[in-house]
């Protein structure tokens, strides 16, 4: 699964009109981190908002990609503007 898509405002619905979950393999996959850090991020309340249901944890695109622009460092950002 990617969280990317044409739309990146609204996420993809599948055909019970419902948002695609990832689960911590996906996500950790997708950001190219240890499954552990995922984890670790939940017991520190930090990373994405999760649903859990039972022992699985599944994470929506859209909670997914409002955290990861959350994360921009705005150090980098500025100095990107710079150097025009």
């Amino acid at each position: 699964m990617s969280i990317h898509d044409d739309n990146p405002t609204s996420p993809p619905i599948d055909d019970w009109g419902l948002e695609p979950l990832m689960d911590v393999h996906e996500l950790a996959a997708y950001l190219g981190i240890p499954i552990s850090t995922v984890y670790d991020w939940r017991v520190h309340g930090k990373g994405p908002a999760a649903y859990r249901f039972g022992k699985h944890l599944k994470f929506a695109v859209s909670d997914v990609r409002a955290w990861i622009a959350q994360q921009r460092d705005p150090i980098s950002e500025s100095r990107r503007i710079d150097r025009r």
